[in-house]
């Protein structure tokens, strides 16, 4: 099992703190806990689902069999308790929790856990099947063990089955069709399925049986879809709401001194970046690709957008992402080389294109004026549009756009789930949905995830990511922390370097 620097899962954040507690004291039961964000959940399917709000969403319901630490090191056991590799390192058994019951009521064996990792793998490059590429059998060895089966040594396995893809659910979906099912979502976590009124809110109330030794303590939890970042300042300083997801950092010092508010940016494993789809004419022309890519003034960027909350990207993983390698040779600002590389394309006189944004997102905003005035300089028209941030992410998934500025946050600590996602286009998303398909790369990244020797799995993923710079598949744009805000009657809420927060242990105080 490779442990990942933290960056990439559960981990290092600091928990809000709040001056209505007394010092000592410990969590309260009751309360609803409301969390303010721009862009509503897409969908309840885990195996299909590549959207971080739905997935914040249904990690609070369905589990897996292993978690990741709090600092994102390591991969720990949740819904199992212990495992065995053989010799060979084909087969791994599984030991399962016992006592675990879904909110239904019905206990969680064995059957579950094979047809809930079944049903992820057998969506392939269609959803996050691709994770489990290398599984060749699972089997309920009896009601609390099960074998899983190999095809060949995969390093990430145990990670793999961290994600939530692989979360557990009842068997046959419980007697429903998999539409039904995932209506109304059932699972082994701390919260239940409640109501979700599309593009309003969706809210979760508490799982009064929950297995877990640690709450949860609210009664319930509501999202509430907000796209203006303004708006959702304003909610939380106001009490409306009790988290901002996201705000924007121009406005994220005034929140650290705003009374009965607390903004905590938190260690992070995100990278932003803007993706350039290889359907599209003239982004097929890796020179096109570059020429944008040595256009874009990082440092900038960081400074006038991110102030100063972040560093520019280097490469296509983050640097708390296990084997990171810092790259000096990824396209930096370089306007002398940004025409020299439009002049040899199919291009050379310049074009006009689009960047597709989210509306109500000052960060975008900022991050496409700054692109759309240093393009000019090369001879680029870019045109900025701008749709609500639900619309944005429809039209991302189904290529409808010629660049976009996207972001990734890992939900594992092994960087094989990103490399996958974003290099291969079977892995789920037709390359981040730029289309990019460069065979040694992909080769690189199978090599790197059957080789078990860590040290020569740095070399693979060094290696793939000096090609991919080289290939400009995507312009990447920096790396930034998790802001959030929050009132400081909100206790335990913790952001994980995955991105995601766990809510068992969260409680408010009056």
């Amino acid at each position: 099992m490779t442990a990942a620097v933290a960056l990439t899962a559960c981990g290092g954040g600091s928990t809000s703190t709040s001056g209505g507690a007394a010092a000592g004291s410990g969590p309260v039961e009751g309360g609803d806990l409301t969390i303010a964000r721009a862009a509503d959940i897409l969908a309840m399917d885990k195996t299909t689902t590549f959207d971080n709000n739905s997935i914040y969403v249904m990690q609070q319901i369905m589990e897996p069999l292993f978690t990741v630490s709090a600092d994102g090191t390591e991969v720990t056991p949740l819904l199992a308790t212990d495992y065995t590799v053989s010799d060979d390192k084909l087969t791994y058994t599984i030991k399962l929790r016992q006592g675990v019951k879904f909110s239904t009521g019905a206990p969680m064996t064995a059957e579950d856990v094979k047809f809930s990792i079944d049903e992820n793998t057998k969506t392939g490059a269609d959803g996050w099947g691709f994770i489990n590429a290398a599984i060749d059998t699972v089997e309920a060895t009896d009601d609390s063990t099960v074998t899983i089966t190999l095809k060949y040594a995969w390093a990430p396995l145990l990670a793999d089955l961290a994600l939530f893809s692989n979360g557990v659910i009842p068997a046959d979906y419980g007697g429903k069709t998999v539409e039904e099912f995932y209506e109304a979502p059932v699972g082994t976590g701390p919260f239940l399925w409640n109501e979700w009124k599309k593009g309003q809110y969706l809210k979760l109330t508490k799982n009064p049986d929950y297995w877990g030794e640690t709450g949860p303590y609210l009664d319930s939890v509501t999202w509430t879809v907000v796209p203006d970042a303004n708006t959702r300042k304003l909610q939380v300083q106001g009490g409306q709401v009790d988290v901002d997801e996201f705000p924007d950092w121009s406005s994220f010092e005034s929140l650290k001194t705003a009374p009965g508010v607390t903004a905590t940016a938190f260690p992070s494993t995100r990278i932003d970046y803007v993706a350039f789809n290889q359907q599209k004419t003239p982004f097929e022309d890796v020179r096109v690709r570059r020429a944008i890519s040595y256009a874009i003034d990082r440092e900038s960027m960081v400074k006038t957008v991110l102030y100063g909350n972040g560093q520019a990207a280097d490469s296509l993983l983050s640097p708390g992402t296990p084997f990171y390698a810092a790259n000096p040779e990824a396209p930096q600002l370089d306007l002398d080389k940004a025409k020299a590389e439009l002049a040899q394309s199919s291009q050379p006189n310049g074009f006009a294109t689009s960047i597709l944004i989210n509306a109500g997102d000052p960060n975008q905003a900022s991050v496409s004026q700054i692109m759309q005035a240093q393009l000019k300089e090369i001879g680029i028209d870019l045109e900025i549009k701008t749709l609500d941030p639900t619309a944005v992410k429809q039209a991302r998934n189904a290529g409808d756009f010629d660049m976009i500025i996207s972001g990734w946050t890992m939900d594992i600590p092994d960087p094989d789930q990103w490399t996958s996602f974003a290099v291969d286009p079977e892995g789920g998303s037709h390359s981040a949905y730029t289309y990019y398909d460069n065979p040694d790369v992909i080769a690189l990244n199978k090599q790197a995830q059957t080789e078990t020797d860590d040290a020569k799995r740095a070399d693979l993923y060094e290696q793939l990511q000096a090609q991919v710079a080289e290939d400009s598949f995507a312009a990447y744009l920096y790396y930034s922390p998790y802001a959030y805000a929050m009132s400081t009657k909100v206790q335990g809420f913790q952001v994980t370097p995955l991105g995601n927060y766990p809510l068992a242990g969260v409680y408010k105080t009056s």
